[in-house]
């Protein structure tokens, strides 16, 4: 899931131990995100985005380009996620529940996503981002381009 975790902290010369540091878990968790043993949280994910000056498209092996022009590295929006969510779905034509059963969770945890009381889990949020050909940068607010270069 996400490819080139490992990849780009290495290519910084940061060891497990430092990366964990700066995104304030511990080391076993960081490992566990390299081995897809977990899956980071979005949150993180933007943090280590942020660091590294890479999109998340890249990380998640969505591109092949590591970075795109004017991206915004700032703190995730959860209000901006929770539109561009309901954005798609409705452009799909879905109910919450027939975009829901898509990415296989249920009606009520989309309707919390587009209202904003949760911020969507990683696994769903690539998800949602494979089926519709988007950039996962555009659907967390990183970027303005929906379709990944």
């Amino acid at each position: 899931m996400l490819e080139r975790l490992e990849l780009v902290r290495k290519d910084n010369d940061h060891s497990q131990r430092i990366m964990a540091s700066n995104l304030n878990v511990s080391k076993s968790t960081y490992a566990r995100w390299e081995t897809n043993e977990k899956i980071i949280p979005l949150t993180h994910l933007n943090n280590f985005c942020n660091l590294y000056n890479v999109s998340m498209d890249y990380i998640t092996g969505r591109s092949k380009k590591k970075n795109y022009n004017n991206i915004k590295e700032d703190e995730l929006d959860i209000f901006l996620i929770a539109n561009r969510i309901k954005l798609v779905r409705l452009e799909a034509g879905l109910t919450q529940k027939e975009f829901a059963e898509k990415i296989n969770t249920t009606q009520s945890t989309i309707c919390a996503y587009e209202k904003a009381k949760h911020l969507i889990l990683t696994v769903f949020a690539l998800d949602i981002c494979r089926q519709n050909n988007l950039s996962l940068d555009w659907l967390c607010g990183r970027i303005n381009n929906k379709k990944s270069e």
